[in-house]
């Protein structure tokens, strides 16, 4: 583990694994979530000769849990900026679902500069009422409101279910409990202020000039697949990787195939 600062003093933790000196790969996870979704990248030996770095976004994991920024694209910006100084040379930024509008703020408000490649994993770029790029599916139905609730007899049925709708293949038991146990680590004033936003980037996307990877389940219904196109559509350097059968979380669902693709990626955008 480590920290840096991000915005307004805020401590970030960071897992870090892989080689120190190795070209780097930042994970960014999604809403109400934690690094520790990104175990089966961190402890992979395939992936080792890259410096591996997971981050708890604010409010989140191990991180503080500041009132406000939430909503800000610039404080995600300076969050996710405090990281790639940590790295020290221009990483590939692996951002899954709402990570990958954290992603996106960033690149809107800094550009590619100290980018080498983007991974939008079930990614999430838009967000707000007929945004493309930020379509949420089925796995909402009926649990939206509760899953926002300050009432635990509301919360935690809500998010023991959109935990099992996460992924195609069930999950264990034990894995549904440990992502529940992160979602309720995040207070109901944060997860309802990361959906408290309303904006479109598709200038910033046209904008993307470093080599990126959009990847998605075919049967992700947390975040549609046709977000995944949308990116894909206005981003000119990118290609698509589709997991078939796959749901929201392909890095776990098809754990080695997901580490291929991102080895087979990162390694041209590191030599680049």
């Amino acid at each position: 583990m480590a920290r840096v600062t991000g915005a307004g003093s805020t401590r970030l933790a960071l897992r870090t694994a892989g080689d120190p000196q190795g070209p780097p790969i930042v994970f960014v996870h999604g809403w109400a979530a934690s690094s520790a979704v990104w175990s089966g990248q961190l402890g992979d030996p395939a992936l080792a000769g890259h410096r591996l770095v997971a981050v708890d976004l604010r409010g989140h994991g191990a991180s503080d849990t500041p009132q406000d920024g939430y909503d800000q694209p610039a404080v995600w910006a300076a969050d996710l900026a405090a990281v790639l100084a940590y790295c020290g040379r221009p990483p590939v930024l692996v951002g899954w679902s709402y990570g990958g509008l954290v992603v996106t703020d960033y690149l809107r408000e800094r550009g590619t500069d100290g980018v080498g490649g983007v991974v939008l994993v079930g990614g999430l770029t838009e967000m707000g009422r007929d945004r493309p790029g930020g379509g949420v599916g089925s796995a909402w139905d009926g649990i939206m409101r509760p899953a926002l609730s300050e009432d635990p007899d509301e919360a935690i049925p809500a998010l023991t279910t959109l935990a099992r709708r996460m992924t195609e293949e069930p999950l264990s038991g034990p894995d549904i409990q440990r992502y529940v146990g992160d979602m309720l680590r995040v207070p109901p004033s944060v997860r309802k202020a990361l959906f408290r936003r309303d904006i479109g980037s598709a200038e910033v996307l046209a904008a993307i000039d470093v080599p990126v990877l959009v990847a998605h389940g075919t049967a992700d219904t947390v975040v549609t697949p046709a977000s995944a196109e949308y990116a894909a559509g206005k981003i000119s350097t990118s290609i698509v990787r589709w997991f078939e059968e796959v749901g929201h979380m392909p890095f776990v669902e098809r754990r080695a195939e997901f580490n291929a693709a991102l080895l087979e990626f990162a390694g041209p955008v590191a030599n680049h």
